[in-house]
């Protein structure tokens, strides 16, 4: 059943505020704007301007469209518009290698549950044709691969090069040969023709996409009438009390996680903002629903810090 209506709880209405601070906290939780909302355009151009070391990757280019205007936002910080794909590449060279792992510590293993709700909803049938957009390690790719059978086909993409490999690598030693892997940035999908698969999946990419209206005008380009778009990314907790425990483990054990385990706790800093400023459930809905697509709906799980979002193309 949809949870396209959060309901508030009577209990976030009687949290005190004057709490306790947490022993593991050494300075305040970063505050970042609102999810779906930015600074003044003056403080983000001066903040930008700070930002002068950007990585250079080959990646495939973006949209262009003009959407987003001179400056956007990486994690909490302001950047240039047309640095923000290579700062993302940056952070994803960094943490290929220790992904999965990370992944699993993160998330308790929970995130195997997430995607195994995501894969019950696509509706994946056999000869399909199937593209897991910022597929990474291809944990969706290898089920699709299976439920298509010999008869279909799955593209796992990817706009970063190091996490295309991982994902190619882990595919061909499981025998999966019905795959395709092709390097592609989610803002055009230049590649793939009109009208070309039967469904399309997004999990944990959409928030770094710096022009996500264009992402999802191509999604909906190279669906096929009838298809299915899912995205399975992090979103807004629906009460608050647990909202800022999220917070206090997102902003102390993430980041020294990722320093003991993957020796980077600034990827997994950015990972933990880069959640906070993404569209929150209904405004995900409108973007999909703007972009083309109908029937739109959101499921929460895990108390919204996850949801998945469906539209079809009819």
């Amino acid at each position: 059943m949809s949870n396209e209506n959060p309901t508030s709880s009577p209990a976030t209405e009687s949290v005190s505020n004057t709490e306790k601070v947490s022993p593991f906290l050494t300075e305040p939780l970063p505050q970042g704007a609102p999810q779906g909302q930015q600074q003044s355009l003056q403080q983000q151009l001066t903040d930008a301007s700070t930002n002068t070391q950007v990585p250079k990757y080959n990646l495939p280019r973006g949209a262009n469209t003009g959407n987003v205007g001179e400056v956007t936002h990486f994690g909490y910080k302001s950047v240039r518009a047309e640095d923000k794909a290579q700062k993302v590449a940056e952070v994803f060279h960094s943490v290929a290698s220790k992904y999965d792992v990370m992944n699993d510590l993160m998330s308790f293993g929970i995130h195997r549950l997430w995607k195994r709700f995501a894969i019950n909803m696509s509706g994946v049938r056999r000869g399909q044709h199937v593209l897991d957009i910022a597929g990474g390690t291809g944990d969706l790719a290898k089920v699709f691969s299976r439920e298509v059978g010999p008869t279909g086909h799955v593209v796992l993409s990817d706009i970063n090069e190091s996490m295309l490999n991982v994902g190619r690598d882990r595919l061909l030693d499981a025998g999966c040969t019905n795959v395709d892997f092709v390097l592609a940035n989610a803002e055009t999908l230049e590649p793939f023709a009109d009208n070309s698969f039967d469904l399309l999946t997004i999990s944990f990419g959409l928030r770094n996409v710096t022009d996500k209206d264009a992402a999802l005008q191509a999604m909906y380009r190279v669906l096929k009438p009838g298809g299915r778009l899912l995205i399975l990314e992090f979103s807004k907790p629906v009460f608050e009390p647990f909202s800022k425990l999220y917070d206090l483990y997102s902003f102390t054990a993430l980041p020294l996680m990722g320093k003991l385990v993957a020796n980077d706790s600034e990827s997994y800093k950015y990972l933990a903002e880069s959640i906070r400023m993404h569209p929150d459930q209904r405004t995900l809905k409108t973007m999909m629903e703007n972009a083309g697509f109908q029937n739109c709906d959101y499921h929460n799980l895990t108390g919204g810090i996850v949801a998945v979002h469906r539209g079809f193309k009819l």
